[in-house]
């Protein structure tokens, strides 16, 4: 059953083009873009996707965070005519924006399908997991607008699948599959598109087994050290290591393996 959010920020009350739900029972929060049958995601939407994340991140009734669409298709990009009648300082802000599911705490998943371009295949990227239906198909027109990708689509598609396979992608705006997404390393799982809900729901389940602070800590880790030489992450991930055995949910951890129980998980 979903529950109220208590969003304190003004700028919140009415949400321009998506709608969020709280499932407290299964500690889960669904961002749910609202705009059928395309999910053209607005200027002003991005501001306030970025809010929501910030206040889900410190809402501690849910361990995962979706992002979800309604309809056939996850989202054909954002309103191209806002691009022209935003500000250079707004504009400059898009990148930021688009990478709260990156900055959360908490694990993020995406589950698209249908079209997922530009602004929305961007969103998908910065999310920890892609979950794509069959149906889905991947694109990064920008090329076709004398434009080049704007909210970090570019730089972290190279960051997965190279140079190569990102230059195909960019600068030829073209098409791939959620198979083929698959395949490249893109996605974590294409699944057929009745199943794109069951695929979900299992993966928040998992995901909820762990324990929240040695979730977090990973995340953190791993985002910290993409960029970095391989000694430096090494000592990093020791330090994160270190911490973490100091924690309750660690102590959990052993005593409930050693016990051969579930460990039951408190995040401290």
């Amino acid at each position: 059953m979903s529950s109220p959010i208590p969003f304190s920020d003004p700028r919140l009350v009415q949400l321009d083009g998506f709608r969020v739900e709280i499932d407290e029972a299964h500690e889960r929060a669904d961002l749910i873009l609202d705009r059928p049958p395309y999910n053209v995601i607005s200027m002003p939407q991005r501001d306030q996707l970025r809010l929501v994340f910030e206040a889900l991140d410190e809402d501690d009734r849910m361990r995962v965070i979706v992002i979800r669409a309604e309809g056939e298709h996850f989202s054909s990009g954002g309103n191209i005519a806002g691009f022209l009648e935003a500000s250079p300082e707004h504009v400059s802000k898009l990148a930021w924006n688009i990478a709260a599911p990156a900055r959360c705490a908490k694990p993020v998943i995406v589950a698209n399908r249908g079209y997922c371009f530009g602004v929305g295949f961007e969103l998908s990227l910065a999310c920890d997991f892609r979950i794509a239906s069959e149906t889905t198909f991947y694109a990064l027109p920008e090329q076709k607008l004398g434009q080049i990708p704007g909210s970090g689509g570019s730089a972290r598609l190279q960051k997965m699948i190279g140079i190569t396979r990102t230059k195909d992608i960019v600068m030829r705006s073209k098409r791939i599959s959620g198979r083929q997404a698959q395949e490249w390393g893109i996605v974590t799982e294409c699944v057929a598109d009745t199943d794109l809900e069951k695929a979900t729901g299992k993966l928040v389940a998992e995901l909820r087994t762990f324990s929240p602070l040695a979730q977090r800590t990973a995340k953190k880790l791993l985002n910290d050290t993409e960029d970095s030489i391989l000694s430096i992450a090494i000592e990093l991930e020791g330090h994160c290591y270190s911490r973490l055995r100091q924690s309750e949910d660690f102590r959990e951890g052993v005593e409930a393996f050693n016990t051969k129980r579930a460990p039951k998980f408190t995040g401290r």
